[in-house]
């Protein structure tokens, strides 16, 4: 069954809609069903989709996914590294807002291979006495929206190309908060 049953193929899909299948795809490529080439020609094709039936060819292949689950892991995801190092990097689910938080501790995160939910994420920034080190996809749009406090924040922000729209808020206190590109291939 897709995400639509019951719905008119002909009614016009709305933004809501084409972030139900983006999370469905992120959640088929994050489980290896699909390749990160599959994944990327579908995102953008559901972006692009006009109606709802625009939408529907691009998970009837998947398995169905309860919307509950689906939506928490696209809508909000919290990461903290308390007395300790966290490193994640690979193939993961970012929510599309994400907390990363370190108290006298030191995370490290790369988003280059993570799946990001949607056009746009939030990514809260919290360091006290600790350290933030994130990685960003090198065509991605971010914004510094954050503010330090007897710390250093280094944040590459700016426009490289059509990616992801990363909003960067969160404080740092006596800590480090370092948000950069990764090198374009």
């Amino acid at each position: 069954m897709t995400p639509f049953a019951g719905d008119d193929p002909a009614q016009r899909a709305s933004d809501a809609d084409r972030d139900r299948v983006a999370g469905i795809l992120g959640e088929a490529l994050a489980t290896g069903r699909l390749t990160t080439t599959e994944h990327a020609d579908r995102l953008d094709a559901a972006y692009a989709a006009v109606t709802v039936g625009d939408l529907v060819p691009l998970t009837t292949d998947l398995p169905s996914t309860g919307a509950p689950s689906a939506g928490a892991v696209a809508e909000r995801q919290k990461i903290a590294a308390v007395f300790s190092k966290v490193i994640r990097r690979g193939r993961w689910v970012a929510g599309r807002h994400t907390e990363l938080r370190s108290t006298f501790g030191a995370l490290i995160v790369d988003l280059s291979d993570a799946v990001i939910p949607g056009r746009e994420v939030t990514l809260e920034l919290n360091s006290f006495c600790g350290k933030l080190i994130v990685t960003v996809p090198h065509e991605a749009h971010v914004i510094d929206e954050g503010l330090a406090v007897f710390s250093k924040r280094a944040v590459t922000a700016g426009k490289d190309g059509d990616g992801p729209l990363i909003r960067v808020t969160g404080r740092a206190t006596f800590g480090k908060i370092v948000v950069y590109r990764k090198p374009s291939p």
